[in-house]
């Protein structure tokens, strides 16, 4: 077996066909995740594969992020909710393995972070119980769709469209931009810089859409970018204004979503996203009649060290978000990139 690194910024298509047709992977593990991240934030990649005959039988995207703010590390995937190692055998897994302990040792990282769906190792140190994912399967009828909302959330969808809200498609994050930073300022988080959100526009092509709630009088009021993989639709990055919660602007936004998913797209899965356990997030998902699954993210730590806890959750950031939520816009928007590169 060969192991070879991939320059994400020459030809990617073997490295993209593997991850298309392999059954475990997802849109973060495609090369124009790592370019559009690397662009926007200057993060180096390190996209390593395992070849066997000619063939890749392993890989496994590394994003590296050294920080004085939050440590040294690899996370496969940064600023993604997924990824970690795909493989074809257990052999091959072995090999990646071997060569990701090697980086992490001569990157002197404190941990690589693998984000997997489902556990692949079983004796490495896992966060099980912080992380949960919300799939759900489809039907070709969009009016067995809308019946398969719970009945309160439903009521909110028909509330959305009752006060007369359309959903449009824009061609750039300028408005989801101005939507979700102002929404993540009053949640206390800093943003990402509105670079990564051209880039990964630019990067993932007709894959990425930008979906934005309009009222009758043509004020928008709610926007998402999502990602199309293989027959998903994976809302990301949404965020809405003051009067979207009145409105029913989010929920609208996400049936509209569906909606489009399976009239233009002939998407059978939607992917909710991970959120935490225990939050409004995870709950407003729940409601939506998704069923909760653990994710598993595991670790190569340095010299046994703890795994890393850097989530809002934790106490120690409860004074910064604090600050955080009455920060003028502007100075959060110009402060909050500075920060959010450094989270992975």
């Amino acid at each position: 077996m060969q192991v070879k690194m991939l320059n994400i910024f020459g030809n990617c298509r073997i490295w993209d066909d593997y991850v298309k047709n392999h059954p475990g992977a997802t849109v973060y593990h495609m090369s124009a995740w790592g370019r559009a991240v690397s662009l926007s934030m200057g993060h180096q990649c390190y996209y390593i594969t395992i070849e066997d005959q000619g063939k890749i039988c392993a890989l496994i995207p590394l994003i590296h992020i050294k920080s004085a703010l939050f440590g040294n590390s690899l996370i496969s995937v940064a600023f993604a909710t997924g990824g970690g190692p795909l493989f074809s055998d257990r052999q091959a897994l072995a090999f990646l393995d071997t060569e990701c302990q090697k980086l992490a040792k001569s990157l002197n990282v404190d941990y690589l972070e693998c984000r997997n769906v489902d556990e692949v190792h079983d004796d490495w140190p896992a966060k099980k119980d912080m992380y949960s994912t919300f799939r759900k399967t489809l039907s070709a009828d969009n009016e067995e769709n809308l019946l398969g909302i719970p009945r309160k959330q439903r009521a909110m969808v028909r509330k959305g469209i009752k006060f007369g809200l359309g959903a449009v498609i824009d061609d750039l994050p300028e408005r989801l931009f101005s939507m979700y930073s102002t929404s993540l300022r009053n949640l206390g988080s800093p943003v990402f810089p509105k670079s990564l959100f051209y880039f990964l526009k630019q990067e993932y092509g007709d894959d990425c859409e930008i979906l934005t709630i309009e009222t009758d009088q043509g004020v928008a009021v709610s926007s998402v970018m999502t990602f199309y993989f293989r027959n998903e639709v994976i809302p990301y990055y949404g965020g809405g204004t003051f009067e979207a919660r009145g409105l029913a602007a989010n929920d609208f936004m996400y049936w509209s979503l569906m909606e489009r998913a399976v009239d233009i797209r002939n998407c059978r899965t939607f992917d909710f996203g991970r959120s935490k356990n225990g939050t409004g997030a995870f709950s407003f998902k729940k409601n939506w009649g998704f069923e909760p699954k653990a994710l598993h993210y595991e670790f190569i730590l340095k010299n046994g060290g703890e795994i890393p806890d850097i989530n809002p959750l934790n106490p120690k950031y409860q004074l910064m978000i604090k600050i955080w939520k009455k920060l003028p816009l502007a100075i959060a928007n110009f402060v909050g990139p500075l920060i959010s590169k450094s989270l992975g």
